[in-house]
């Protein structure tokens, strides 16, 4: 396995923990590609260091390894924006 393989296997790993068994059967069933709608946050698989993300017009396409919010319960994205930042989601109306 070579260093970026295993540090990426290392990353989704640390996402997964933060899941509960039910998230974790739900998102493993799910498994395949993510559509996301205008304004759906997310956080990429691929690169989560990037934090937490909200999808913009043009990016409304069919996208993997991505784990919406709507896979998870509130609480659970509350911890995925803890550990890896939301600078890119939403923000809440003034």
């Amino acid at each position: 396995m070579s260093y970026a393989r295993k540090s990426d296997y290392e990353v989704r790993d640390s996402i997964m923990q933060l899941l509960s068994d039910d998230e974790v059967a739900r998102v493993t069933a799910e498994k395949g590609e993510a559509r996301l709608a205008d304004g759906d946050e997310y956080i990429d698989m691929a690169a989560p260091d990037n934090g937490v993300r909200c999808v913009h017009g043009a990016m409304q396409l069919t996208m993997g390894q991505v784990l919406p919010r709507s896979a998870v319960s509130t609480e659970t994205w509350a911890k995925i924006g803890t550990r890896f930042g939301t600078r890119f989601a939403k923000r809440p109306a003034k």
